[in-house]
């Protein structure tokens, strides 16, 4: 199936880029929504079953494969609003469209990529189909964050690419060749520690990147400033999850080696540095997006610090990435709608939203109970779970040093989210104030819903795919 779809999605996206109708604009691309949902069911009723022998659709893909395709529909929505209501030239908007196609494409082989070197390929092309959404506006502002995007991109694929090559050399010493992550699962404890080690530093290092992990975690930053809010919902959530997929599966490798101790202690130093690094942000941007963004790198610090705890802050981990995955999409898509009743993305513009819209005024206050793990946000379960397993590992003074971090990142948070919502703008005019329907933010409550769902009463099939995923983690 995953040939078929690759081929459906490259034809989808040459008929989007060469398209200028609107209309048949429209219907494409939800011709591609049907086609990945028909890929993401038939793997998901053929789980571990390979594929053109580079493609397995193990418990982690399909985690990351579901949720790719549910966030994919209301991006793709909020994109045809997001034509709707700006400037909407027809080479712009297949190009935009072509992009989005490729990503979630791209996306979905990565996830699904049994091959170090398949997953790196794909990796490569979301930075370049990211670019051209990021670039999407074409003024010097977006110019300057699809060029930085690129370069630290580049950067840190290539660091990627050279830990693959130490991999090679590890394996050629014990004349192995292949590099599918089974077979280097099964060869890891015969492998040279030396090359190992430099393999994972330059490999986890590169795909920080795409996670938004310190230390190059600037790359996401002004992408997700600078792409419209769906695509910007979609690089702070779903793109985020492939550079934690590629670093994931080499920790399942590194895990069956003697440096397996040495690797939790490098995640651990970049999980708190990517906590304390988003806290000094927050606690000084005025940008809504890039509040944003830098939340995102705090979740994902959270994550990587839940994964290499050990114990039940595995299972935490990947039940973090998801729930982020539905809350941030809902903070980005509503930031769309708050940019056409304002007009800017600065704090200081933004209040008294309440009184403009309030179904959006009810997302943003949501969203932000949820994303900053009050209960009853699921994400309080999952944060709780990482909590403990610091306590269990014997991480105390890192634990209290975490809490007092995200105590300032909620006060922070709140403290803008609020003024956005209850304080009147200063010399704002209400003269010419767009009326937002209601219909528009039924997406994001449905996402925020999920949120709690998945967290405080998780299906029984939701627990044992992930379960089933870090199954391969020493116990």
């Amino acid at each position: 199936m995953i040939g078929a779809y690759l081929i459906g999605a490259f034809i989808f996206s040459l008929l989007l880029f060469l398209n200028r109708n609107r209309l048949l604009n429209y219907l494409l691309a939800g011709g591609f929504i049907v086609l990945q949902w028909v890929m993401t069911v038939y793997e998901y009723n053929h789980l571990n079953a390979e594929e053109l022998g580079y493609f397995i659709p193990d418990s982690l893909a399909i985690i990351f494969l579901i949720v790719l395709s549910i966030v994919c529909v209301p991006a793709f929505y909020h994109s045809y609003i997001y034509f709707k209501n700006s400037r909407d030239i027809p080479r712009e908007r297949a190009i935009y469209h072509a992009a989005m196609v490729v990503l979630i494409a791209a996306l979905s082989a990565a996830y699904m990529s049994s091959h170090i070197g398949i997953t790196w390929i794909f990796v490569e092309l979301t930075t370049l189909s990211a670019s051209a959404l990021i670039y999407h506006r074409r003024n010097l502002r977006t110019l300057e964050g699809t060029w930085k995007y690129i370069f630290v991109c580049s950067i840190s694929i290539t660091l990627v690419f050279i830990g693959i090559l130490f991999l090679t050399l590890a394996l050629q010493e014990e004349g192995l060749k292949n590099l599918s992550y089974h077979a280097l699962m099964d060869k890891a404890s015969l492998l040279n520690v030396f090359w190992l080690k430099l393999a994972f530093l330059f490999i986890f290092t590169g795909y920080t990147s795409k996670a938004g992990l310190v230390p190059m975690y600037t790359a996401g930053i002004d992408a997700k400033d600078k792409a419209p809010s769906p695509a910007g919902a979609l690089i702070g959530s779903v793109l985020m999850n492939v550079g934690f997929f590629g670093i994931f599966r080499f920790y399942e490798i590194i895990s069956h080696t003697s440096i397996f101790n040495w690797a939790n202690k490098i995640m651990l130093i970049s999980g708190a540095l990517s906590v304390f690094v988003a806290t000094v942000y927050m606690l000084r941007v005025k940008n809504i997006k890039r509040m944003l963004a830098y939340s995102g790198v705090e979740h994902m610090g959270l994550v990587v610090i839940g994964l290499a705890s050990g114990g039940i802050g595995r299972y935490a981990a990947i039940l973090h990435l998801v729930l982020h995955s539905f809350a941030k999409p809902t903070l980005f898509f509503q930031i769309g709608q708050v940019y056409r009743v304002y007009n800017s993305k600065s704090i200081y513009d933004i209040g008294n939203y309440f009184k403009y819209n309030i179904a959006g005024a009810l997302v943003l206050l949501f969203a932000y109970f949820i994303v900053t793990a009050m209960p009853p946000s699921g994400m309080f379960i999952s944060e709780f779970l990482i909590f403990r397993s610091l306590f269990e590992s014997g991480n105390i003074g890192l634990l209290v040093f975490i809490l007092l971090l995200l105590t300032l990142i909620i006060w922070s948070f709140g403290k803008n989210i609020f003024k956005m919502l209850f304080i009147k703008p200063v010399g704002f005019n209400e003269e010419n104030v767009v009326k937002i329907p209601a219909i528009e933010s039924l997406s994001q409550f449905v996402l925020l819903a999920m949120v709690i769902y998945l967290g405080l009463n998780p299906p029984a099939e939701f627990v044992t795919l992930i379960n089933t995923a870090i199954s391969n983690l020493p116990h």
